[in-house]
């Protein structure tokens, strides 16, 4: 080699190598990215732990109460469910008046039998009038003429209440001074599917709400409830429109909240997993048709938003375990850790399910896709009814 041609080799610009190259600079951009996608993840195991302490528990032995109960079931073809509903009704303790009204909503499979074989007071709603969609014109109608009632409770049917149930919700209500409490129930997951997306309800609150600000008046879009056990102060679901107002909801129960903020009650969700279980959803085929239903404007309030927070989910919780890295690793943990956590308060299961996190909130998100684009062509249906709310 010549000392020109060496000298050529030492000095002279360096040659790119074949192939399209990762320019450093962008390199370096995308591992700022998942560092902050995981401190993201790490805020939000965080808040999961302080939730954890702050959420509201019932008594274990809540004291009798003088409180005048109407129990509200709104059941559409819940024959099978009811007995097991009704009979542990009638179990209830600690509650001296206590009046249990099943309201057949258009059932074809002996409901209303049913119930009254079961000892409930049945009464038949009428068709939902245009702009109501069918269960909150079922609560509405239970609800009416209660105008000698302190507290409404409204339950569904495939719930199953501990004996003390009642009177521990009633007394989460006097002893904080809420006017609605939505106790949680111990949410029972079956199938891979099931045991991948339903703790994501409770995970999300218990990462995203701020419940002590979440109690107080206002603030509306603060706000997580559960419909299969709520009760509320007969006062304060008067002074809030009732029903009435959340006519056309597919949630029902997050606009009820809503709506007793605003006009100016307080309320929030609590742990229900020692008062009452369900199963709400039986494998893949009811856990999409029921989640498709309602995700449209679950997570952000309308398709548009509930598209963005899917977006947000899976940016913090799926896209660092996929780019990997020491960051990526700590946001993979950090979400485990936060599912775990909010599993273990609330009665669910915690491992091995909570190491599929990532993957879960992936099933939620195409569940969000799906639930816009039938929202938008107007093909959602649920219980035989098309939903147009």
């Amino acid at each position: 080699m010549t000392p020109r041609t060496r000298s050529s080799h030492v000095l002279g610009p360096e040659r790119p190598p074949t192939g399209r190259r990762v320019r450093p600079g962008r390199r370096a951009h995308g591992r700022r990215v998942v560092r902050v996608l995981a401190g993201v993840s790490v805020a939000g195991a965080a808040h999961a732990v302080l939730n954890a302490q702050l959420l509201r528990t019932p008594p274990a032995d809540p004291p009798a109460t003088a409180a005048r109960v109407r129990v509200v079931v709104p059941a559409r073809d819940e024959a099978h469910q009811l007995p097991g509903c009704l009979d542990a009704l009638a179990a209830q303790t600690g509650v001296a008046h206590l009046d249990v009204v099943v309201v057949d909503d258009g059932s074809a499979d002996g409901t209303a039998e049913v119930a009254a074989a079961h000892g409930a007071r049945v009464l038949t709603a009428a068709p939902p009038r245009p702009g109501w969609l069918g269960k909150p014109n079922a609560c509405a109608q239970g609800a009416a003429g209660a105008e000698d009632v302190d507290v409404l409770v409204f339950v569904d049917a495939d719930v199953r209440l501990a004996p003390h149930a009642v009177a521990a919700a009633v007394a989460l209500l006097q002893a904080h001074d809420l006017d609605l409490v939505s106790p949680w129930p111990r949410q029972l997951a079956v199938t891979p599917a099931e045991r991948l997306v339903q703790p994501l309800q409770q995970w999300l609150w218990a990462t995203t709400l701020p419940l002590r600000l979440a109690e107080r008046p206002g603030r509306p879009s603060m706000a997580a409830a559960n419909g299969q056990f709520l009760a509320v102060r007969r006062a304060g679901y008067e002074r809030a429109g009732g029903h009435g107002s959340v006519r056309g909801e597919v949630l029902e129960d997050i606009a009820l909240l809503r709506a007793v903020k605003r006009a100016g009650g307080r309320g929030v969700v609590a742990d229900g997993s020692a008062l009452a279980t369900t199963r709400m959803y039986d494998g893949w085929a009811e856990l999409s048709a029921g989640y498709e239903k309602s995700l449209w404007s679950a997570l952000g309030g309308s398709p548009a938003g509930s598209l963005a927070a899917g977006a947000a989910l899976a940016a913090v919780w799926v896209l660092p375990p996929l780019a990997g890295g020491r960051a990526g690793l700590v946001g993979y943990a950090a979400g485990v850790a936060g599912r775990a956590v909010a599993a273990a308060r609330t009665g669910g299961r915690v491992w091995p399910d909570s190491l599929a996190h990532p993957l879960g909130v992936l099933v939620l998100d195409g569940l969000v896709v799906r639930s816009v684009l039938g929202h938008h062509r107007g093909t959602l249906h649920w219980r035989g009814r098309t939903l147009t709310g």
